[in-house]
């Protein structure tokens, strides 16, 4: 038993040299959840890709956009978006999608990228999720302790909480 929880242990011990950091593009076929949003959507009014990065390799992904209320689909994100861009009144940060090419990454990557939100952005006061409405996001997030609060036409929408 000791041998296995060093091996587990070793098999997780990238993640504490991991770091968040902010990227430019990403490729965006790699994407499971929204392949089909482009580099300039990802990056444009305000929003966000951070990757979790490990020695040279970067392992986790998360979009981010903000806004000033909580969408229900893509069009809603983009729509509030760039409204909050250009009032400057965003108070949501929404992650539209993450995903992971190491086991691990992509939980320490919205927990990472949330406490940057805390701590950097201090008009930010919630940490949302627009995700799939499949069985594997719901028991992703509530896994790492988000709460569902909402349940739409073709999403789910889940509120990480900044404590």
């Amino acid at each position: 038993m000791e041998k296995f929880k060093n091996k587990l242990s070793n098999f997780f011990s990238w993640l504490s040299k991991a770091e968040l950091v902010e990227l430019d593009s990403v490729d965006t076929s790699e994407d499971p959840i929204r392949p089909d949003i482009d580099n300039e959507f990802r990056t444009s009014y305000g929003r966000k890709i951070y990757g979790l990065k490990s020695n040279e390799d970067v392992e986790g992904f998360i979009c981010l956009a903000f806004c000033n209320d909580v969408p229900q689909t893509m069009k809603e994100l983009d729509l509030m978006s760039k409204n909050a861009f250009h009032e400057k009144n965003a108070n949501i940060a929404v992650a539209y999608t993450v995903w992971s090419r190491k086991r691990g990454a992509g939980k320490q990557t919205i927990f990472t990228t949330k406490k940057l939100v805390k701590d950097e952005m201090k008009n930010i006061d919630r940490f949302i999720t627009l995700s799939p409405l499949t069985p594997i996001a719901t028991h992703f997030h509530i896994k790492h302790g988000a709460k569902l609060v909402n349940i739409n036409a073709t999403s789910q929408n889940f509120e990480y909480d900044f404590n």
